[in-house]
């Protein structure tokens, strides 16, 4: 199942066509069995944090979910591809993977994915946080 585009997701909801205002609102109501997010605003896209990490990354009209050596096999299963961009004609991928169709109609599904996600987050702060030898 191909990820899908939560502008157009949102778009065929209300009808007419959204802006990414209206996409980070909703994800507000999608994330709320999850807990409380913020997002703000970095380099065209936004970063989606709870508790202060960023868990999440809103790009090109598609939700993406930080992954780590212990989910990323659930991303690759639930179809979901990973965030890439260009830089310097080469493509470079981020850990963060597209999220699931389902998460966008299911609460207790959203509350899966960004648990997953949100613990990779802390893992990655972790590993930094760790004293060097």
């Amino acid at each position: 199942m191909k990820p899908q585009n939560l502008s157009l997701l949102l778009t065929r909801i209300k009808g007419n066509s959204v802006t990414a205002n209206e996409s980070i609102n909703y994800l507000h109501e999608v994330f709320e069995a999850f807990g409380p997010i913020r997002a703000r605003r970095m380099f065209g896209g936004w970063g989606i944090y709870h508790d202060g990490l960023m868990f999440g990354l809103y790009a090109q009209g598609r939700l993406y979910l930080k992954t780590d050596a212990h989910n990323v096999a659930k991303f690759e299963a639930a179809g979901s591809e990973p965030f890439t961009y260009m830089q310097r004609d080469k493509a470079v991928k981020l850990s963060y993977w597209s999220a699931p169709e389902a998460l966008l109609d299911y609460r207790e599904e959203a509350r899966f994915w960004g648990n997953t996600s949100f613990e990779a987050a802390l893992r990655a702060q972790a590993a930094k946080n760790k004293p060097k030898r």
